[in-house]
């Protein structure tokens, strides 16, 4: 788990972003596919469902109000009815809509979906009737809108482009709108279409094309990073890029800078039922961490959880900050990143707070661990979704008087150990001969201990009944103890080598050789 980029969410902040391109009303029929008809070699579908959702730029603005944002649409619709469900649709979002044009000259764009199921397994899709115009807008519509969104720009954090190539992406609002906001200093993240002449894009601040897209644009197939890597580099030469991000699919996202600097950045691997809105989602991700400032590289980092998210769900769906921490939270966890700072540590409990989850907490030195910790933290383990141990740094051992020769292991020592158990969450070290401070800043939602104490026995437990949390005894495992443990250590080695003490410097692990 990426504990950095748990903290790079939590630290996005709420910017105002603005989304310029082709919007786009989506239905969707859902239904039974289960035989065929009678007239001709054709699925018949039983409707059983109705959907209306936004699609196209609509959608990326949709994405952005999920990622907690605020959001001005720039683009246009027809005066059509379904012009207006899209503008409804948005507005009750709460998306601004004042850079919105409405041109009689054309239809509102609308992709219709046939979605079908067997034997009411998942649903897939069996036929998309689109209806469209594809001419570039008129210059009396390209100068409205124009005028409107050339004033907004200083306004927003990061723009947005999503060409679809339905006429609103024009080179010349490309243009107008890139050299307006490289003046001022707005970020310009474009989601380039396939097909057309990526020139128009010249001057952006970066692009997100898929594997696909980047082979056409540069003329040669992307199958390898390295071939990613030399086409990144083309496209940030030719087009005047600070970077370009290829997404390669199950593979990841490859970052190249226009320095020259290059990182493929994989993805863990996840169960693919549609990939529709994927590309819309990494745009969206990308926008809001350029706005918030955040580095390229971790950029698409979180790109690769949302859009690695929104592939496991059918048809397009909005990604939360909530589901990406979640996300991150459950996957595979690096042991050496399981040691925080308090701190730090704060900020991982509120955000898992935030989430519902209960975070439980143990302390204790874990001085020479046995089969009798290991029992009782699993037990702790399993009274909630989060556990936390705090291990008594050397000097707190030292102060509790365990003995002369305590602690045998050294808090690093310790601290590794536990954080090498499945069941911890999270280890924190602590300074203090008790565990009150520290909870007083975490406020977990229980605390235990293993033995056969009563509550008023375990140190701490008034604070945090005070604010609402629990306190909680576990069993222990009989028959074994840290001072069981270590006299028979002391036993033996008395035995074998008298005239040998054992050391008072506590051990810890070997150093790592640089490099």
């Amino acid at each position: 788990m990426s504990y950095h980029l748990i903290n790079t969410i939590q630290k996005l902040g709420h910017p105002k972003i603005l989304v310029l391109g082709d919007l786009i009303l989506d239905r969707y029929t859902w239904g039974n596919a289960e035989r065929i008809s009678q007239e001709a070699p054709v699925i018949l579908l039983r409707e059983d469902t109705q959907e209306v959702r936004l699609g196209g730029a609509a959608n990326v603005a949709n994405m952005l109000i999920g990622l907690e944002t605020e959001v001005t649409m720039a683009g246009v619709t027809g005066t059509d009815m379904d012009g207006a469900v899209v503008r409804d649709a948005l507005v009750e979002k709460g998306i601004d809509c004042t850079a919105i044009v409405a041109d009689a000259s054309r239809p509102t764009t609308v992709k219709q979906r046939f979605m079908g199921r067997a034997q009411q397994r998942h649903p897939h899709q069996i036929l998309r009737v689109d209806r469209e115009v594809n001419t570039p807008l008129d210059q009396i519509t390209m100068d409205t809108l124009l005028n409107i969104i050339l004033p907004m720009i200083p306004e927003h954090q990061a723009i947005l482009v999503s060409d679809y190539a339905k006429g609103v992406c024009t080179p010349q609002i490309l243009a107008t709108v890139l050299e307006e906001a490289k003046r001022v200093g707005v970020p310009v993240i474009v989601d380039p279409c396939p097909g057309r002449e990526y020139q128009i894009y010249s001057g952006a601040t970066a692009i997100t094309p898929n594997r696909l897209e980047t082979s056409r644009a540069v003329g040669f197939e992307v199958k390898s990073k390295d071939d990613a890597f030399r086409a990144g580099k083309k496209l940030c030469h030719d087009l005047n890029l600070e970077y370009v991000f290829v997404t390669l699919d199950s593979d990841g996202i490859a970052l190249i800078q226009s320095d020259g600097t290059t990182e493929l950045l994989p993805t863990r691997k996840r169960e693919v039922y549609d990939i529709t809105g994927a590309g819309d989602m990494v745009l969206a991700t990308i926008g809001v961490g350029s706005a918030a400032g955040i580095a390229p590289a971790d950029l698409a980092r979180l790109a690769n959880v949302a859009g690695g998210l929104e592939v496991e769900q059918i048809g397009v769906v909005t990604i939360s900050r909530e589901e990406m921490l979640a996300d991150l939270l459950m996957g595979s966890r690096v042991t050496s990143e399981k040691i925080l700072p308090l701190e730090e540590l704060q900020r991982h409990v509120k955000a898992r707070q935030k989430l519902g989850q209960k975070v439980v907490l143990t302390n204790g030195c874990f001085d020479v661990m046995h089969v009798g910790h290991v029992s009782y933290l699993e037990q702790a383990a399993a009274e909630g979704d989060c556990l936390i141990v705090a291990v008594n740094s050397d000097d707190s051992v030292r102060t509790l008087n365990k003995g002369p020769d305590r602690p045998i292991f050294g808090q690093t020592h310790r601290a590794s150990m536990l954080a090498a158990l499945e069941g911890i969450d999270y280890v924190v070290i602590f300074d203090e001969t008790t565990p009150c401070e520290l909870l007083q800043e975490l406020k977990p939602d229980l605390l235990v201990k293993g033995g056969t104490y009563e509550k008023e026995e375990i140190v701490g437990w008034e604070i945090v009944e005070t604010y609402g949390g629990e306190v909680k005894a576990l069993g222990i495992t009989p028959g074994i103890s840290t001072t069981q443990v270590l006299g028979i250590i002391r036993k033996n080695h008395q035995e074998t080598e008298s005239a040998r003490p054992l050391s008072n410097s506590p051990i810890e692990p070997p150093k790592r050789k640089a490099g």
